[in-house]
């Protein structure tokens, strides 16, 4: 039977990255974002997709998605959450309702995907939930008031849910991508970067496809990843 995985904020970049390599190894996949415009062109572009387009910070909309996900390709084996929500400014800036917005996509939409996929997992053994974050989830430099606090959340979350979960079979794990990745946008806004300056969205997905088949007995939980020549 072929295997499923389930990607979320499937955009032109990483999420994009990600289902392409999937469907390179083998997988069925199911895109879930908010454009479903979007969602329908990588649908046509990438052979052995599906679109679901979901808001996953609405628990109503994750319990459909995740029902018409199984009705119509069956048992997910990778859930991947990479949508995200961001913004930048003071804590004296932002508008707290920002804030809030994003902790609703970053630290609930885990929440509410987990709850969704991830009980078939452990019944079945196995399985593997992975979320993409960022160096925000382990500091809080100022200008990030409006978005570190909810990568760190949903790093935190993950944490917990891979000490529940792992014991039980199911593989936990959190990607802090420490880059800036290489976009046509990016490498506009930092024309003057080298490409040492850029990660690229395909090794993302390498590295993110190589996490969700480690053996059972070296699993990773904390995974950084960082083009050679980003200053650490």
């Amino acid at each position: 039977m072929t295997k499923l995985a389930v990607i979320t904020g499937v955009g032109p970049g990483t999420g994009a990255a990600m289902a392409r390599r999937f469907a390179a190894g083998g997988y069925r996949i199911a895109m879930l974002a908010r454009n479903a415009d979007r969602l329908a062109g990588l649908e046509r572009e990438i052979e052995g997709t599906k679109a679901y387009p979901c808001d996953v910070s609405d628990p109503k909309q994750v319990e459909t998605t995740a029902a018409a996900i199984a009705r119509d390709l069956g048992e997910a084996s990778v859930v991947i959450h990479n949508a995200v929500g961001g913004a930048f400014g003071t804590f004296l800036d932002i508008d707290p309702e920002v804030l809030n917005r994003n902790f609703q996509v970053n630290a609930m939409g885990l929440l509410y995907l987990a709850r969704a996929f991830v009980p078939g997992m452990i019944a079945r053994g196995q399985g593997a939930l992975i979320a993409t974050g960022n160096t925000s989830a382990q500091r809080g430099r100022a200008g990030f008031a409006g978005f570190a606090p909810t990568k760190a959340a949903q790093r935190i979350l993950a944490e917990s849910i891979a000490r529940d979960a792992g014991p039980k079979g199911v593989h936990v794990a959190y990607v802090v991508i420490d880059a800036v990745i290489d976009l046509p946008w990016t490498r506009e806004r930092f024309k003057d970067k080298p490409d040492a300056f850029f990660i690229k969205p395909g090794a993302i997905a390498d590295e993110i496809f190589h996490l969700a088949h480690q053996d059972k007995s070296a699993w990773s939980f904390n995974v950084e990843i960082r083009p050679y020549g980003e200053v650490w």
